[in-house]
């Protein structure tokens, strides 16, 4: 009985560091995984270097291409796209 009393403090603090720091955490990473991952043709981004700039072409499943100004267009991989500022709609099927 006194080796389970000692352990009680322990498993209180690991609870709620569980609740308070890798939950939330956790739940952010799957938002921006969902971010990134919806990422299209003309969303407007930053980048976590602090680059503004439209998506133009989307490469692959890891990178985009983003213009910065008219004519510079950079490969980014997308995982450093850090906000998306504005989202494009979706084109209508023509059905």
């Amino acid at each position: 009985m006194q080796g389970l009393e000692s352990l009680i403090p322990l498993i209180l603090i690991f609870a709620i560091m569980y609740f308070l720091l890798i939950r939330p955490q956790q739940r952010k990473l799957k938002e921006h995984q969902a971010m990134v991952g919806a990422l299209r043709r003309g969303d407007q981004v930053i980048t976590q270097g602090g680059l503004i700039g439209k998506v133009t072409k989307v490469r692959d499943d890891n990178e985009i291409d983003v213009e910065l100004a008219p004519g510079v267009v950079v490969r980014v991989v997308r995982s450093t796209v850090a906000q998306v500022v504005s989202k494009t709609e979706p084109a209508k099927s023509s059905t």
